[in-house]
């Protein structure tokens, strides 16, 4: 990997973790829409590092269900389990929601 190419690598990753902490930040202030927005960049971006691109997931998917959308939701956590490079903590945590999820259903 020649110079350029490392820099460029760097930059955008820095570029996708830069959004995602923007998405963050959002959520944190209950702006569902801008945190879909931008956990949904950084998921897109394609130099996203798969351990963003699984927590970018797995928050957008928090968002959906805070904001009454558990489908999305869970078409988020779903598509975290099925990513074979995932975390074990991250594939854990989408377990653990879905389950969350599944009992608030089943008591409607």
């Amino acid at each position: 990997m020649n110079i350029f190419s490392w820099l460029t690598n760097r930059l955008s990753s820095r570029r996708a973790l830069s959004r995602y902490n923007r998405g963050v930040a959002k959520t944190k202030k209950r702006d569902h829409q801008g945190a879909i927005v931008d956990y949904t960049t950084t998921i897109e971006m394609p130099e996203t590092p798969a351990d963003l691109k699984a927590m970018a997931l797995y928050y957008r998917a928090v968002v959906h269900v805070a904001a009454g959308d558990d489908l999305k939701g869970v078409g988020d956590l779903d598509a975290i389990l099925a990513m074979e490079e995932t975390l074990i903590n991250v594939k854990t945590m989408a377990r653990q929601k879905l389950a969350r999820i599944a009992s608030r259903s089943s008591r409607s």
